[in-house]
């Protein structure tokens, strides 16, 4: 087994979206409207794990009910730089770090997306 997508459902999608590409560099990779209605759009790095989101117009997300959804994980090459870059620029805000952290032996930083979605920045130590 292997973990091969993580669905988010965002109200915002091209704003979500253009922070993940735009911002963060990741690329997209498909979009399609899903039997449910939902917009559908896939993101991914370097590795064969992609976020995907999910929009569906006039439905609002409520992060307190919509699950327990914490943070999605996403190697930097630097950790201060990318917070200073990100904050900077207002396209994402800091919550912790960054920090040392030796039991993920790695330099790391949360932040959170346009929509408040939790994203950890891991640069590994070498």
């Amino acid at each position: 087994m292997d973990v091969i997508h993580h669905a988010i459902w965002v109200s915002d999608l091209d704003r979500v979206v253009s922070f993940y590409v735009d911002e963060l560099g990741l690329t997209q990779t498909k979009e399609f409207e899903s039997g449910d209605g939902a917009t559908n759009v896939f993101v991914a790095g370097e590795s064969d794990v992609e976020l995907q989101f999910k929009h569906e117009a006039g439905r609002t997300v409520d992060r307190t009910e919509d699950g327990v959804y914490d943070h999605v994980a996403i190697a930097v090459e630097d950790t201060d730089a990318e917070v200073e870059r990100l904050c900077e620029n207002g396209s994402a805000t800091l919550t912790r770090g960054p920090l040392d952290s030796g039991g993920a032996d790695a330099r790391v930083a949360f932040i959170e997306d346009p929509e408040g979605n939790g994203i950890e920045l891991v640069e590994e130590f070498e």
